[in-house]
């Protein structure tokens, strides 16, 4: 059975991930799933998950952006009885209650600094404290994690553990943005329409052509997610009927001005080069949520030369 058949693409760039995700799956390497919010980071965990040796055990996750810090240890290691406020009872935490199985890491990025260390341990150990324990645990558990952020500014930033990042780092795959699939658009149209069509009883609404168009050329800086979200408002608003652009909401119809880049003109008055460039990394790496090598990829220069750029105007990242 192919796992990754749910995943709907005619994409080089995404074929070539599910290609790499599919050599990795039935190892017990840990994975580092790379890419902007709304890429589909947890499908693709999930399909290993389910393409691996493990895939009859348990499937965890945890949203390290979800929880204040002190929750998170508690949530993935567990703790004793005592050990804190509030700690009426013992808790076995998500990596025992793994244990067999898969635990996915996801936002890996915003695991603090304090917990990183004790993750890295578990890591090169297969052992474990829980707060407040005296005795290790030791389990069998394949760690996958995800970033929606590059992480090497934040190594640059000592906000995360390079020694960490290499060992989540063993074998990344980093998803492509829809921008850059463009080709699977109208795919991921028509199986959204029909899922909303059998899940609410309503006639899928059609696209014309012209609205298809402007649909292809918009940036989806939320990416699927994004998509999905616009068809399930399309299949209540205009369930059986036909949508012309200007039936198109404004934050879809207004990019299109921006698909042909303007002629820059050096104003009469001069400007301060070195401040346009800050402000222009600034601005990429924005709008690609921190993501190093999109954002150099918006900016037309390489991946070296942007971070090298970024130390030079000595930018602190936070995300």
């Amino acid at each position: 059975m192919d796992h990754f058949s749910t995943i709907i693409t005619r994409s080089s760039l995404l074929n070539a991930c599910i290609s790499h995700a599919k050599l990795v799956a039935p190892t017990d390497t840990t994975v580092l799933l790379k890419g902007a919010t709304g890429t589909g980071k947890e499908v693709f965990a999930q399909a290993i998950q389910q393409a691996s040796k493990r895939a009859q055990a348990v499937f965890l996750k945890l949203n390290c952006a979800a929880l204040p810090a002190h929750l998170i240890e508690s949530e993935l290691f567990g703790h004793k009885k005592g050990s804190f406020t509030g700690a009426t009872h013992d808790t076995c935490g998500l990596l025992k209650s793994a244990d067999g199985g898969t635990l996915f890491l996801d936002e890996i990025n915003a695991l603090p600094l304090s917990i990183q260390g004790k993750l890295l341990h578990f890591l090169d150990s297969g052992e474990f404290l829980a707060i407040g324990d005296v005795q290790p645990s030791k389990v069998d558990v394949r760690i996958l994690s995800a970033t929606n952020t590059d992480l090497e500014p934040l190594i640059a930033c000592r906000q995360f553990r390079p020694d960490l990042y290499f060992r989540l780092n063993v074998f990344s795959i980093e998803l492509p943005r829809l921008l850059d699939r463009s080709e699977d658009i109208t795919l991921l149209i028509e199986h959204f329409f029909q899922v909303f069509e059998n899940e609410q009883g309503v006639k899928a609404p059609v696209l014309s052509q012209r609205s298809l168009a402007v649909l292809k050329h918009y940036h989806w800086p939320g990416n699927i997610r994004e998509l999905r979200n616009i068809c399930e408002r399309f299949s209540v608003l205009f369930a059986g009927k036909v949508i012309e652009p200007a039936q198109l909401p404004s934050e879809l119809t207004d990019n299109t001005h921006q698909l042909t880049p303007k002629y820059f003109a050096l104003p009469e008055t001069g400007l301060k080069l070195e401040e346009l460039e800050a402000r222009l990394i600034k601005q990429a790496l924005h709008r690609t949520n921190g993501n190093v090598s999109q954002s150099a990829k918006l900016l037309g220069i390489s991946r070296n030369t942007l971070i090298y750029r970024i130390q030079k105007h000595g930018f602190n990242f936070t995300f």
